[in-house]
């Protein structure tokens, strides 16, 4: 399946670590594209180990993650505004 994931951390006492260990770890399964922003093919397998990896390091009263989910790529048509950076064109 075709998944965006998008996480907002905090910046309070014991942010910095758990954004860059959310980062990390997104970062194994999902190509970075912008900021918070990831997106990948991942199987339902993968999607759950990223999930159980996540759910340790986000502060559930404070941090949030939202996954978006679709079959495939074609079913979601992106459209990018300002510089051009695409870096899914790295997608085989």
């Amino acid at each position: 399946m075709y998944v965006i994931l998008v996480y907002d951390i905090k910046s309070d006492d014991g942010g910095a670590k758990a954004l860059s260990k959310t980062f990390k770890i997104c970062k194994k399964y999902l190509t970075h594209i912008q900021n918070s922003v990831f997106e990948g093919e991942l199987s339902e397998a993968q999607l759950l180990k990223l999930k159980m990896e996540l759910k340790p390091e986000i502060r559930e009263d404070r941090d949030s993650i939202i996954v978006f989910k679709s079959r495939n790529e074609k079913w979601i048509p992106k459209e990018m505004w300002g510089v051009q950076d695409d870096k899914t064109s790295n997608f085989l």
